[in-house]
């Protein structure tokens, strides 16, 4: 959709006499969206005076003149884009041309645009047969093309006959001739008054336009005046200028026809103007519609009127746009054409008679056109020319021509015909040079002539110079050029070789043919037939015979450049123009190609949103540099937005990315049309060219109809299967095939696999041999001539032999490596072995064949068995065996129950086998099956057992058809014989091998998306591919339906790393949108998203359905998954079973945790699992949590029927790290899991009893152990209290979730359904109690809350949430007070809550008289990680009494270390006076704040109401006293001023500038200097707030505030040079001045300390190295050493500090762990590293969780990287972004009565960075906060960070204070970040709570 605009229209009105108007003016806007309505520039009482500008911001009645110059528009959204429209003309009546709405041509440029300029006619100016010169100042135009000239009419004798303009460029001293030779009168020639004249011609290339105007067939519709018309082209860019329709009657019911000349096409038009001059008696006039054709493009328009243009009907309006109906246009496919007829000038060549015309054409002939012979037609030695109209007959063949003989000078001499097509300027010509005459020659007078005579050309073909280039294949060639082609020539006889296309030969052929014109191509091709048929050719040379060679057209063979073109998928991106391409290279440059014919076949071009592939063949321009792209601009929809252009050179092996995403459009942006483009990225492209030749033999039916495939196995990998097809028929008897391929490059190539698909009629082949040929580049050694010596050494080598002259180098070259694979045998069901695969070696390895005997054992239960086709793939070392069919069994009904099937299959030796794949393609009823294991004996080697025990089945199990085996030791196969109850279950960890894929596929939210065709997947990964069906979701029965995402699980190899992925569809009918596709592959811990976001269909997008996707790597997820084996062991009780949702999650040490996991996908499973006195056996892949699981939970969701579940025990297995075997641990459990029995608890939380380890010994026998778990986690108790606030329409009905965290682990997701305390929970004002049982959590510090938004009233106002332990009595508080509703505030219904930190106050009051108080007091704690605001300490009575101790609890943000506390007493009450003693503050550790003083107004040295104490901790003061020294220097006042400093510990409180060293403080030039003595020193200082109360003489310049720390000894220095002042300036009177010693930041050297913490597992003696990597540059590598004397790296925390240059922020760290002395590395060996902290001064700590172990290695590239798991940014780095920067503050009043107040109102702004301070919000003339009203204001203060919230209040002042605040809007200008805030609450001591200051939090 489109955005409204603004525009800004300015219109300049011109310098000349009574060019003002009074009238209303109105101005219609057009742009390619289309067209504004008419809008009324509202005219202020003196807009459009003489020479004036006037500026309006977005509408002639006919009654004055007005002459306007120009009009400027301007888009207020993207401001710098103005356009220009020049008028310089009158809008009048009266004056000029009498046209009151003139179209005006825009452009960007306001130089661009040329001006019609007055050539000022004095009395004596164009007189008749005189030159009159003139002057005209342009911008600079370039070269001139054509003029436009015309007069006004005015005066007694208007008309005007004009010869010729000479126009003389000075700039660019050229000079321009425009003959002209017409009449510019309304009485002479064709009335035009006005002429466009093309530089150099008598006679413009006009267009003929018929234009066809018809009058209504209503009473009076006829006029007399004069019409005329404007036709205006596409988007209104050209037009015709004013054409006057003169000769015609324009009666009533009349059509009138006019041919219209103008010199550009314009149509098809977008539009006409039509009006009239209103000059005669009855001048209305009714216009029924106007029809115009333009034989050029053949279109016809029609614009239907239907109204009057009559000053007193209707409207008024005399002049009228018109629009196309377009329903009604039509293409007529004519063309026109210029024919010329050239009469010999011999004696009596004329003729009277007439001459008729027919012309013939590759498809299609002309009729018969008849030549109108005037009087003076082909007369001796003329050149006639007409113009003729013929349908596209194709190229032109041939012209018959004739005359009728009954003339008595009928005799005619034709010396030639020549035909112009005037569109495509393709030209004819046909020589004749004979009579056509009764009585001459051969007597006849009909002659055929053919297009220009024969030629000879002279064709070189030239062979490459590689080896095995040359080829003796029969090879064809045509030439084609712009008058046709040749057609196919065999190049039979070499001229100057006997033996043809051999290596490095020139051949010469002859070829005859008709002339073709310029010549543009050749194509060349041969047979493919003959032994060595493959052709490396290097060129073809043309030229005609007799023409020297250097005039020869040279022909490099073509390099194929892939180019796919996107068009962006924005409004309107689609264009109908032509676009063209021109690439730039090393070797040259490409010319500009029109991209005409694409290779995927759609039909309309460049449509929104499509991809367009064009191949583009041509010569070799190496390497690309850039590109060319545009269009011709033409077309109803031509402007276009182009995406991205793809470039993919298989010859080159390289892919180009050119990123556009811009418009290329005359409207949009810049304007540009054609725009040059430099790749983003060069990509390899990993493929070569291979060329593949198949000889079928020559034997009875050898042939086949199949679709035949083959596959290439080399020392490097596989390719992909590639299908062997061409256009013509393949593989028949006898025939040799040549097939160019590009695939992957797979090194040297040892084996092949071919095959063919069986379908068609007599498939059955006969192979006799393939020979593959791979082409690449290598290093070629090539003997080169040495240089010559110089001559005084030739003298001494005259003696040694002339051999050595020859020298020996190294060059790359392509080289072509032929391998050649016998076969000889039948690839057919019917023939030899039955098989229609075969595997081919070369002739050199054939004893590398090896058989294979593949047992297949069917399960015994019950409906095991299938009759589906079975496909095996075995995978060995070095290869695969391919996909075969298990066809031929020692069965004959294979596959059934408990049976067991032997097949045998031949293949290329694979060495020891590694896996296979088995699976059945679910045809025939009841196809599933039980596979129960593989067993395969390689005759050559042993026996290898892939057990299986698993349904391969749509229906049973986990859905999939296809199970991919893994050998597994004898061993493990026999324990299962052994003890034959466990055999079942045992082997599933074994053969799991981590080859699990969940698939998840994301279908497009669009009209259509779904589809219900079969879709696939070949995943590809670094080590193999695997092809997959997608049958069974595990998430909809009916799957890819809109907008779903559908999940798969599969089974596959492992493939390595996956690189991409295949997915498409069978039915190319049925369209499909893919969103995405997601690939968890657990093998390699990577969770992949595979972008696509495109159509698999036909007809949309590229027409593909297949598509190869790539991984995002942005959105990668990594992880370390490990196989779990998990045993469920059901209780035999009576309804133990369930079938609910079971879920497990498995907690390691410190917390690390998996994530949830449902042990069944379905339903299916669910019904299946979990029943009474059951073992259900699950292998799951879950993030590593260690070598200890301390707990799990398991639980379920409590659906299906009867879901409570009693669960006996569980058992998890996992294979051991080193070594074979496996570690059991079992989980007694022993309870209910259901809401009806015990505690109504449906998760438990199990800890480990036992653990059991089996190894596998070194005689191959099993060892098992057992030991008891000792030091297992303590199950806990804790109490949760939810407290619901007390506010209106605080309660809810909905569920409510709790998730309780600490540093030992989680509880998991807990419902709070049973509350003790309230039958009815979670209402206003009540609190509730749960218990939850968990294992120990240890520290809780986080808590997430969240409801589920169910019943009738979901919103829930929550206070507070409170966790006790009670083992261990500690208590958790979580301060919420906010809501969890869809409705209010920022509507959110999670919310996750800090632990806020409770600190036990004790204040002890002092014991001397009346030391109590009853006043209010207020504390302040500063700590190093922030302060607290003020928090009044409740009196309740009884406390601050004298010599007593007050205990009570506050909760405090974590800001420990705390540094000092600050209190305060307002001095109300009856005994405002205070005794404070001390006071305690603790946590773990207790801080002392001791003042033994009073606070109060009256009593004690000090008189003050507020204190400062330092903290004092385990006897050390954490800060010191110290003397403050403030230096002013300012420019004068007399008002009250306070500063506030701030530093690393707090802020120093409000201090006033009163006692100055100067008796007269703040005069102008002057520094004052206050001193502030014993007061708590804040260490490095970062700003510095300043103001004052606006009294006396207010205005105060303020140019800088120095402020000494006397204790630190260090002066910091604020400068500020601003003015505070209501009036000056911005007229704020409150500073925050950042501190200028920050600004300084060393950016050479850095020094790190770096804190290694060692663990527990691995301990080293060796030394570690680290690399920081910076946002800036990577450090160097340092190696921190380990020695007997400093022994590091044992278990402890290590410090090392070294020196490098400033890499910036650190993102990143590298680790290695290297041997000492660079000794050798015997076994393997780790080091535990758990963390890593790097600090530097000036930017802070930066934390590196690691928790991994580093192997030991003596190379660089072995060493693991960190990211950044925390920073804490360093008190300086915050100090220095500490800048000014401009807030704009959007206040906006409710809507209500009474809304607004008259009171002063004061915001307060908190954010990351601290407060902003009280500021007054005032504007100057201005009535703020008035109901419905929204006031700006712009506030500057130093950047505060991320806005936290904002303090709003007033002082209650006025008539009516009362108000009633909307919210509060603020953006900082400096980012653009705006921050709103919701109040929607009064201000007002009489309304709702009384307050008038209200604290908002942001709505984000």
């Amino acid at each position: 959709f489109l955005f409204l605009s603004v525009y800004e229209v300015v219109t300049v009105t011109g310098d000349v006499k009574g060019a003002g108007t009074d009238a209303n003016v109105f101005v219609t806007l057009f742009g390619e969206f289309g067209v504004s309505p008419k809008v009324h520039l509202a005219s202020s009482r003196n807009a459009f005076e003489k020479n004036k500008t006037d500026v309006f911001r977005i509408k002639t009645q006919n009654v004055a003149s007005w002459f306007l110059d120009r009009v400027v528009v301007t888009d207020m959204i993207r401001p710098h884009l103005r356009f220009y429209f020049p008028c310089n003309n009158w809008l009048s009546r009266e004056e000029g041309d009498n046209l009151f709405v003139r179209d005006l041509l825009g452009s960007l440029n306001p130089m661009d645009v040329p001006k019609e300029r007055r050539l000022d006619s004095d009395k004596d100016n164009f007189e008749r047969g005189s030159e009159d010169k003139f002057t005209i100042e342009t911008p600079n135009l370039g070269r001139l093309r054509k003029i436009t000239i015309g007069h006004n009419n005015r005066g007694s004798s208007a008309g005007w006959f004009l010869d010729k303009v000479v126009i003389d460029d000075m700039g660019n001293k050229e000079v321009y001739e425009f003959p002209v030779n017409r009449w510019f009168a309304m009485d002479e020639d064709d009335g035009k008054i006005q002429r466009d004249v093309l530089v150099g011609s008598m006679q413009p290339m006009g267009i003929i336009y018929n234009v066809q105007v018809m009058t209504g067939d209503i009473r009076g519709a006829g006029t007399n005046s004069k019409i005329h018309m404007v036709m205006h082209g596409a988007k209104g860019l050209k037009n015709s200028g004013k054409i006057f329709l003169e000769g015609g009657a324009f009666e009533r019911a009349l059509i009138d026809i006019f041919n219209v000349e103008i010199c550009e096409l314009i149509s098809p038009l977008s539009r006409i103007t039509i009006g009239h001059d209103n000059g005669a008696v009855g001048a209305g006039w009714y216009c029924e519609k106007v029809v115009i054709y333009c034989p050029f493009t053949g279109i016809e328009q029609t614009f239907p009127c239907g109204m009057w243009l009559d000053e007193d009907e209707a409207d008024g309006l005399i002049e009228r746009e018109l629009y196309e109906m377009v329903s009604l246009r039509q293409k007529k496919q004519k063309y026109p054409w210029s024919l010329w007829i050239w009469t010999s000038d011999i004696k009596g060549a004329g003729t009277d008679a007439q001459v008729f015309l027919q012309i013939y054409g590759e498809k299609g002939k002309s009729d018969e056109i008849k030549l109108e012979n005037n009087s003076d037609s082909f007369e001796q030695g003329q050149v006639d020319k007409f113009m003729i109209e013929m349908p596209d007959i194709g190229r032109l063949l041939k012209v018959r021509i004739w005359h009728e003989k009954r003339n008595p000078f009928a005799g005619w001499h034709l010396l030639q015909v020549t035909l112009l097509k005037t569109l495509t300027m393709d030209k004819y010509s046909f020589e004749c040079g004979r009579w056509l005459d009764i009585n001459e020659d051969d007597n006849e007078i009909v002659r055929e002539l053919p297009a220009t005579g024969a030629l000879i050309y002279r064709v070189t073909i030239c062979t490459g110079n590689v080896s095995g280039s040359g080829t003796d294949a029969s090879v064809f060639l045509s030439i084609i050029g712009d008058l046709g082609d040749t057609g196919e020539r065999l190049m039979f006889m070499s001229k100057n070789n006997v033996n043809k296309f051999e290596k490095g030969n020139h051949d010469e052929f002859l070829i005859e043919s008709v002339f073709l014109g310029q010549v543009r191509r050749v194509r060349v091709g041969h047979d493919g037939r003959g032994g060595g048929c493959g052709w490396y050719l290097d060129k073809v040379l043309v030229r005609e015979e007799g023409q020297p060679e250097s005039s020869a057209t040279e022909f490099p063979c073509f390099v194929s450049y892939h180019i796919a073109i996107k068009t962006g998928s924005v409004s309107g991106a689609s264009s109908d123009s032509r676009v063209f391409v021109k690439l730039y290279g090393e070797k040259g440059d490409t010319e500009k190609v029109i991209l005409a014919v694409s290779d995927n076949d759609l039909r309309n071009y460049f449509e929104t949103a499509r991809t367009d592939i064009f191949t583009l063949d041509t010569y070799d321009i190496g390497k690309i540099n850039r590109l060319l792209i545009g269009h011709t601009n033409e077309g109803l929809r031509a402007g276009w937005f182009l995406d991205s252009v793809q470039i993919s050179v298989p010859v080159h092996g390289m892919q180009y990315m050119f990123p556009s995403h811009r418009w290329l459009c005359k409207d949009e942006a810049d304007g540009k049309v054609e725009v040059e483009i430099y790749p983003s990225e060069v990509l390899e492209i990993e493929k070569i060219n291979y060329e593949i030749t198949v000889v079928t033999g020559d034997v009875r039916s050898a042939g086949t109809n199949a679709n035949v495939f083959c596959q290439i196995y080399g020392e490097e990998g596989k390719t992909e299967i590639l299908a062997l097809k061409s256009r013509s028929n393949n593989f028949e008897r006898g025939t040799t095939e040549i097939f160019k391929i590009e695939a992957l490059d797979v090194g040297k190539i040892y084996k092949i696999r071919v095959f063919h698909d069986g379908k068609g009629i007599g498939d059955g082949w006969f192979l006799e041999l393939v020979d593959i040929k791979r082409l690449t580049m290598a290093m070629v050694q090539i003997e080169v001539k040495k240089e010559e010596t110089t001559k005084k050494d030739k003298k001494k080598d005259k003696k040694k032999k002339e051999e050595e002259e020859v020298e020996i180098i190294e060059q790359l070259q392509e080289v072509v490596q032929t391998f050649t694979f016998p076969c000889n045998r039948w690839l057919a069901r019917d023939e030899e072995d039955g098989e229609i695969v075969v595997e081919l070696l070369t002739e050199d390895d054939e004893e590398l064949e090896n058989s294979y005997e593949v047992y297949v054992y069917t399960g015994t239960m019950w409906g095991a068995g299938t009759d589906a086709k079975v496909y095996i793939t075995i995978y060995g070392e070095t290869g695969d065996t391919g996909e075969r069919w298990l066809r031929k069994s020692n069965h004959l009904n294979k596959f059934e129950k408990g049976q067991e099937d032997v097949f045998s299959l031949t293949a290329v030796d694979l060495g020891v086998l590694k896996k296979l794949r088995i699976r059945h393609d679910n045809s025939q009823a009841s196809a599933g099956w039980f596979l129960d294991r593989v067993e395969i004996v390689d005759t050559k080697d042993d026996t290898y057992f892939f057990p299986c025990k698993r349904w391969l089945a749509v229906d049973e199990d986990d859905g999939q058809l296809a199970r991919e085996l893994v050998p597994v030791d004898e061993a493990f196969m026999k324990k299962g014989d052994e003890d034959e109850d466990e055999s079942e279950a045992t082997l599933g960890l074994e053969q799991k091998m981590s080859t699990t894929y969940t698939v998840r596929i994301k279908t497009g939210d669009k009209k259509y998306a779904g589809t219900d065709a079969n879709v696939f997947m070949t995943l590809f990964g670094t080590k193999d591919d695997t092809i997959i069906t997608l049958k069974a979701s595990k998430t909809h029965r009916n799957k890819f339906e809109r907008g779903m995402i559908d999940e798969f699980t599969v089974e596959a190899v492992d493939l390595g790393p996956l690189t991409k992925l295949r997915i498409g569809h069978d039915n190319g009918s049925a369209g499909w949108f893919l969103d995405w596709v997601e690939i968890d592959a657990q093998s390699v811990g990577q969770k992949l998203r595979f972008p696509c976001g495109r159509w698999l269909d036909r007809g949309e997008d590229d027409g593909a359905i297949v598509r190869d996707l790539f991984p995002n790597p942005l959105q990668t997820e990594f992880y370390t998954p490990v196989p779990y084996e998990i045993k469920t062991f059901t209780s035999d009780m009576f309804g133990a079973g369930t079938n609910a949702d079971v879920f497990i999650v498995l907690y390691g040490k410190d917390g690390v945790c998996t994530q949830q996991k449902s042990l069944c996908v379905n339903k299916r499973e669910r019904r299946m699992y979990f029943e009474r006195g059951a073992e259900d056996m699950f292998i799951v892949e879950l993030e590593d949590v260690g070598d200890v699981i301390e707990k799990i939970r398991i639980g379920h969701d409590n659906r299906g029927v009867n879901p409570g579940w009693h669960l006996d025990r569980v058992e998890i297995r996992r294979l051991l790290r080193k070594g074979k075997g496996s570690e059991t641990i079992i989980f007694p459990c022993e309870c209910w899991l259901a809401k009806s029995e015990d505690d109504g608890e449906t998760i438990r939380e199990l800890q480990p009893s036992d653990i059991i380890t089996e190894k596998l010994a070194r005689d191959g026998s099993l060892k098992v152990t057992e030991v008891e778990v000792e030091d297992a986690l303590e199950a806990h108790t804790y109490n949760v209290s939810v407290m619901t606030g007390d506010v209106n329409g605080a309660g809810t009905d909905a569920n409510v979730f709790l998730t309780i965290y600490g540093d030992l682990g989680d509880t998991g997701e807990r419902k709070l359904s049973k509350s003790e305390t309230n039958s009815n929970k979670f209402e206003r004002g009540s609190v509730d109690k749960f218990t939850i049982e968990a294992v120990d959590l240890g520290q809780v510090f986080k808590i997430k809350i969240r409801h589920d938004n169910s019943m009738m009233s979901p919103d829930w106002y929550l206070d507070q949430v409170e966790v006790l332990d009670i083992d261990t009595e500690e208590v958790y508080l979580f301060l919420c007070e906010r809501w969890l509703s869809k409705k209010r505030e920022d509507r959110l219904i999670e919310r996750v809550f800090y632990v806020k930190l409770i600190y036990e106050i004790t204040v002890v009051t002092g014991d001397v008289q009346n030391a109590g108080t009853d006043t209010k007091i207020f504390m302040s704690v500063f700590g190093a990680n922030g302060s607290t605001e003020e928090i009044l300490l409740q009196k309740n009575e009884d406390r601050f009494e004298r010599g007593q101790e007050d205990t009570f609890n506050v909760e405090i943000d974590d800001i420990a270390p705390l540094r000092k506390m600050r209190l305060r007493i307002d001095g109300s009450g009856s005994r405002p006076d205070w005794f404070l003693d001390k006071r305690n503050l603790s946590t773990e550790e207790v801080s002392v704040f001791t003042y033994e003083e009073w606070l109060s107004k009256t009593r004690g040295p000090k008189r003050t109401m507020i204190c400062e104490m330092p903290a004092v901790v385990e006897e050390e003061v954490m800060v010191e006293l110290t003397t403050y020294i403030i230096q002013v220097k300012t420019a004068g006042t007399d008002a009250n001023v306070w500063v506030i400093v701030f530093g690393e510990n707090g802020d120093t409180g409000t201090l006033a500038l009163k006692e100055s060293v100067k008796s007269n403080k703040f005069e102008r030039k002057q520094v004052d200097t206050f001193r502030f003595p014993e007061i708590l020193s804040l260490g490095d200082l970062s700003k510095v707030r300043v103001w004052h109360d606006n009294t006396p003489a207010p205005g105060w310049h303020l140019e800088h505030i120095d402020v000494k720390d006397e204790f630190m000894d260090k002066t910091f220095r604020f400068p500020c040079d601003r003015w505070l002042s209501k009036k000056d300036d911005d007229g704020q009177i409150m500073r925050e001045l950042a501190c200028a010693n920050n600004d300084y930041l060393d950016l050479n050297e850095k020094t790190y300390e770096i804190c290694v913490t060692t663990g527990d597992a691995e301990e080293t003696k060796e030394n570690a190295w680290i690399v920081l990597e910076g946002k800036k540059c990577r450090s160097k590598e340092f190696v921190m050493e380990n020695s007997s004397k400093k022994k590091r790296f044992l278990g402890n925390v290590d410090r090392f500090e070294f020196s490098s240059k400033n890499v910036g922020d650190i993102a990143a760290i590298c680790l290695g762990h290297t041997p000492k002395d660079g000794k050798k590395v015997k076994g393997e060996a780790y080091w535990h590293v758990e963390e890593v902290v790097v600090t530097e001064k000036e930017l802070g700590n930066y934390i590196f969780h690691c928790n991994a172990l580093i192997p030991l290695s003596p190379k660089r590239d072995d060493h693991l990287t960190f990211e950044c798991t925390k920073t804490i940014e360093s008190f300086a780095s915050k100090a220095r972004s500490l800048v000014p920067v401009k807030y704009e503050i959007i206040i906006i009043t409710g809507d209500e009565k009474g809304a607004g107040t008259d009171a002063n109102v004061f915001i307060t702004i908190y954010g990351s960075n601290g407060d902003s301070g009280s500021r007054q919000l005032r504007q100057r003339f201005r009535n703020l906060f008035e109901r419905g009203q929204t006031d700006r204001f712009v506030v500057e203060m130093l950047d505060m960070g991320d806005l936290q919230r904002v303090r709003v209040e007033h002082d209650n002042s006025g008539l009516c204070p009362g108000w009633l605040l909307e919210r509060v809007e603020i953006t900082n200008t400096a980012n653009g970040v705006t921050t709103i805030f919701h109040c929607g609450k009064w201000l007002d001591t009489k309304r709702a709570d009384g307050q008038i200051a209200r604290v908002v939090y942001p709505k984000y």
